[in-house]
Parts: structure tokens; sequence; C-alpha cells
């Protein structure tokens, strides 16, 4: 199929982290138990959450949607990545590659989006305690909830138009794990600047901006944080926010890196590291800093573990 002397592929082939096959399978293996322990780990947050009464608060509405997120931006790239640790021919259909680049931009921009609503839940828990239940309402949460899932997936349908209406001539090696926006686009055969403008733009407002909004929760949290009499107190609360600030900072600093300026910005495989990192580090990671330290979170298993014992004591006898 031809337009205008430009030959569109049908098929790319990804070039992925290494050749030497003995890599490549200690990676699979290295990989698939990342894999594991990521979807186990966000899948039981989620079916806790659902089971205990307790936790059925605005927080763990937005962890389940935490939780669901990551399972799911992992799945758009690990599982296709595993198998290509295993293949000679890292081949992906034109099509797959479209879905995959979709998936992963609109689970990555509703992640960012999620954080700000997070970070905003935080700081009014934090801030306006008395008035928390009536400000953070069934109403509001669902309304947030419609924002961030609305505003990752217009982004992602956006992005994804524009950069598949890029004609690729005869470039069909993706020098990447997985078919990322700006390797896709340095695959175009023509002058990609709008390309560069719309990925910038975009950069500030699903990434700047959520990125700022939560700084500003943050700096306003940590001032009333220095206003609790007690020592104790005030490290709990620092070392609480800190673990959830440094995950922020992560999320938000390397995308922001890759993206805010695309021709100046990391190596190659800088970028595979980077995508490394939000497909399988940090969902992995999120359920362990969001949740699993958490004191109701390690009540509610306790007592679902109990329960389960005593279930199974009662079968014995």
């Amino acid at each position: 199929m031809g337009t205008d002397n430009h030959t569109w592929v049908r098929e790319f082939i990804l070039l992925g982290l290494s050749r030497d096959w003995d890599t490549q399978v200690s990676l699979f293996v290295l990989f698939v138990v990342m894999y594991l322990v990521t979807v186990l780990g966000n899948l039981l947050i989620v079916l806790l959450i659902r089971l205990d009464g307790r936790l059925h608060t605005p927080m763990y509405f937005f962890l389940t949607n935490l939780a669901l997120v990551d399972v799911s931006y992992a799945t758009s790239i690990v599982p296709q990545m595993l198998a290509h640790f295993l293949a000679e021919q890292k081949v992906i259909p034109y099509v797959s590659c479209a879905a995959q680049l979709f998936f992963s931009l609109g689970l990555g921009g509703i992640e960012f989006v999620l954080l700000v609503v997070m970070a905003y839940n935080r700081y009014v828990a934090m801030c306006d305690p008395l008035r928390y239940s009536v400000i953070m309402h069934g109403g509001l949460c669902a309304r947030l909830a419609i924002t961030f899932w609305v505003s990752g997936s217009v982004n992602s349908v956006m992005l994804t138009v524009i950069t598949f209406q890029l004609p690729m001539c005869s470039n069909k090696f993706i020098d990447h794990i997985s078919c990322e926006l700006l390797a896709v686009v340095r695959l175009a055969c023509v002058d990609t600047s709008s390309n560069e403008i719309a990925i910038m733009v975009s950069s500030i407002v699903l990434l700047m901006s959520p990125f700022f909004l939560v700084l500003l929760s943050y700096i306003k949290i940590i001032t009333s944080i220095l206003q609790i009499r007690s020592t104790e107190g005030r490290k709990k609360a620092f070392h609480t926010c800190a673990s959830h600030l440094t995950v922020v900072v992560l999320c938000y600093g390397m995308a922001i890196v890759t993206y805010i300026q695309p021709r100046s910005g990391p190596s190659v495989l800088q970028e595979k590291l980077i995508s490394l990192f939000y497909a399988i580090l940090t969902p992995m990671l999120n359920p362990m800093i969001y949740s699993l330290r958490n004191k109701e979170v390690k009540g509610a298993w306790q007592k679902l573990l109990g329960q389960s014992s005593g279930f199974t004591s009662k079968l014995a006898t």
C-alpha cells in the first residue's frame, strides 16, 4: 500500500534489551517472577479492599483504581516482552503495536492524574479531618475517578492517532522493548515537529501540571505535620509522606525527563530502562508502599487470615 511514494509497513520488529540468548533467558525468568508478584500483589489488594468493609473509604477506593491501573499497565507490555525473550524474531503486527501504544499511554496518563487525586485526598484527611467525610463524599470520588480515566484515555487516543498517521517508509525496526511513543515516532520518514509539539503539550498537561499540584498538596501536608505537637506523631506522619512522595517524584520525574523535550531526552538505553521501571518496578512496589505498610491493611489481612484458619479448623473437625 503506498501513499505519496511512502511505503506503509504491516509489522514491526522490536530489538529488545539484548540479542544474547543466555541473557534473554535470564531476563525472562527474572521478569516472569516480577510480573507474577505484581499481578498477585495488586489483585490481592483489590480483593482485600472488596472483602473488608472497614476499607470502603475514599482512600482505598483510589488505591483499588491504582492497583487495577498498575496490573493493566504491566499486562499491556510485559507478556509480549516475555514472549519476545524466547523468540528469534521479535515481530509485532502494526495493529498490535498501535494497541499497545494506546493502552500504555492511556494507563500511564490515568496513573499520573490519579496520583494527584490521591494527594488531594491525603491533603483533606490531614489538613481538614473534621470535614473529610463531607468533602470526600461518594459523588465527588466517582467524578474524580471519571476524570482521571477519561483524561488519560483521551490523551492516549490523540497521541496514538497522530503517531500512526506518520508514514514509516520501510523502517520497521523499533529499538525498544515495546511500541513506546518516541521509539515509534523516530521511525517516521517525514518531519515530526508537529508530533513533538503535541508530545510536549501533552506532557505539560498530564505531567507537569499534576506534578506541581501534587507538590503543592504535600507542601500543605508537611506544613500541617509541623504543627503536630507530638514528636512521635510528626515522625509517623513524615515517614508515611516520605514513602509516598518518593514514588511520586520517581514516577513524574522520569516521565518529565523523557517527554517534556522529545529531541533532547534520554538515550535509547535509558528509555528502555525507564519503560522497565514503569512496566515492572512501579506496579510491583506500589502495593507495598501504599498498602502493605498500612496498619488498617495489616489488620484486614490478619482478620481475613484468622477467618480462613478458623474455617479450615472447622473443616478438619
